[in-house]
């Protein structure tokens, strides 16, 4: 891969504006139908095959609106055309100028780097990679690249094949690509689990002959996992936002569950009982940039598997309010009380930037549910509602900033 620099192609071509996700997903979320702008963007495409940045605007509004393989088909369309897309700085010059080395995919795929530099001072290129894909034979000029690939089976040979490449980068390199392939939930199970403060259950990586041996009670549990026994916690491999996630209570309920879940491979983890002294759950979403832990959000449900949106935080008052009084008091409270534990999570994954999915163990440490580079993280909520996020989250992006800014200055050399 060549280092030499160069603008962006899309700035030599007569090409439509490029939206970027984070404003499309801001639209989807405050419930815009975006079917409209789809319409547009194909008259576009079509008048226009040559305008990658239409091509790419329509395929991630085409993963907003649940049409996934074709959305996957045009952004193939788009990178065949060019693999560089900026989102430009809200400044005439940019005060750090971001590269972002991206795989191909969907929303899942990789950080999702423009919410956090939304409305800055921070330019931001987004270049698109595969190990079958040349390597472009100039590069936008910038002073910190980012490793934003997230880790999956399919990333993994790109991830690889970068980590010598970043080792040899003439700029400042955050997130390295070695370290986010451990971020697998069972390597990440395996750098965690004895780390002081944390609790992290052992994460198994199974395969579907292995676990319907379980299901027909020809191999016991305990042959597989460390000082297993039921309930456990069952997920495809590949499989996010809770889809395919189940609890297992029984050898009747893992056979019930292989019938609905035809996948090859499955991850397999001790459920642990993590509810409060009031019945509830409690799931908090914390970021480390630069070893520093940050509040995104925190769930509330009497449900297990909790997703913010499914925990019905804009139907509880009540919710809001305790959300409101953990994330006022979150540097002085929850930050020091599990201090440790993020030390030695930043420690030993050794990554710039890193979210946590987390909740309390019985014992206090700190449960991980899930470490990975690439969760949502975003200022979208309606502030008629959620008011106290906004300042939050601003201290969250200004601290991503300043990790840009000691990282030019040499500090991540």
């Amino acid at each position: 891969m060549n280092h030499n620099t160069a603008m962006p192609p899309s700035e030599n071509q007569a090409t439509s504006p490029f939206i970027g996700l984070a404003p499309l997903m801001r639209q989807a979320f405050s419930g815009v139908d975006l079917k409209p702008l789809g319409t547009s963007l194909i008259e576009q495409s079509t008048r226009r095959p040559d305008d990658a940045h239409a091509m790419m605007d329509l395929a991630t509004v085409l993963q907003l609106t649940g049409n996934r393989d074709i959305a996957m088909a045009m952004q193939a369309q788009a990178l065949q055309l060019q693999q560089v897309y900026r989102i430009p700085a809200s400044t005439p010059i940019p005060a750090i100028r971001l590269l972002a080395l991206m795989a191909p995919g969907d929303l899942m795929a990789n950080t999702p780097l423009e919410f956090l530099i939304e409305q800055s001072d921070i330019q931001l290129d987004m270049l698109y990679l595969t190990p079958g894909m040349e390597g472009l034979s100039e590069l936008p000029d910038h002073d910190v690249m980012f490793v934003a690939i997230g880790e999956s089976d399919e990333n993994r040979p790109l991830l690889e094949q970068l980590a010598s490449v970043a080792s040899t980068w003439p700029r400042p390199v955050l997130n390295r690509p070695e370290r986010i392939a451990n971020l697998s939930r069972d390597r990440a199970c395996a750098l965690l689990k004895d780390a002081a403060g944390v609790a992290m259950p052992q994460s198994l990586r199974v395969s579907r002959d292995k676990l319907e041996a379980i299901a027909e009670a020809k191999m016991p549990l305990q042959q597989l996992l460390e000082d297993a026994q039921f309930p456990i916690i069952v997920r495809p491999v590949g499989s996010h936002a809770g889809h395919g996630l189940d609890k297992i209570e029984s050898v009747e309920q893992a056979a019930r569950y292989l019938e609905a879940h035809q996948n090859a491979e499955f991850y397999i983890a001790r459920f642990v009982d993590y509810r409060s002294a009031d019945g509830q759950f409690r799931k908090y979403r914390i970021i480390l940039i630069d070893g520093k832990p940050y509040v995104s959000h925190m769930a509330i449900s009497s449900h297990w598997m909790i997703h913010y949106l499914n925990a019905g935080m804009t139907d509880s008052q009540e919710k809001r309010n305790e959300e409101e009084r953990f994330m006022a008091g979150f540097d002085d409270g929850f930050a020091v009380r599990h201090a440790q534990a993020f030390q030695s999570i930043s420690e030993n994954l050794g990554l710039d930037y890193v979210g946590l999915d987390c909740g309390e163990a019985v014992d206090g440490r700190l449960l991980i549910f899930e470490a990975d580079s690439d969760m949502i993280v975003h200022a979208m909520d309606p502030v008629d509602m959620f008011p106290y996020k906004q300042p939050q989250m601003h201290k969250l992006f200004a601290a991503f900033r300043r990790m840009l800014v000691d990282a030019a200055a040499g500090g991540a050399a």
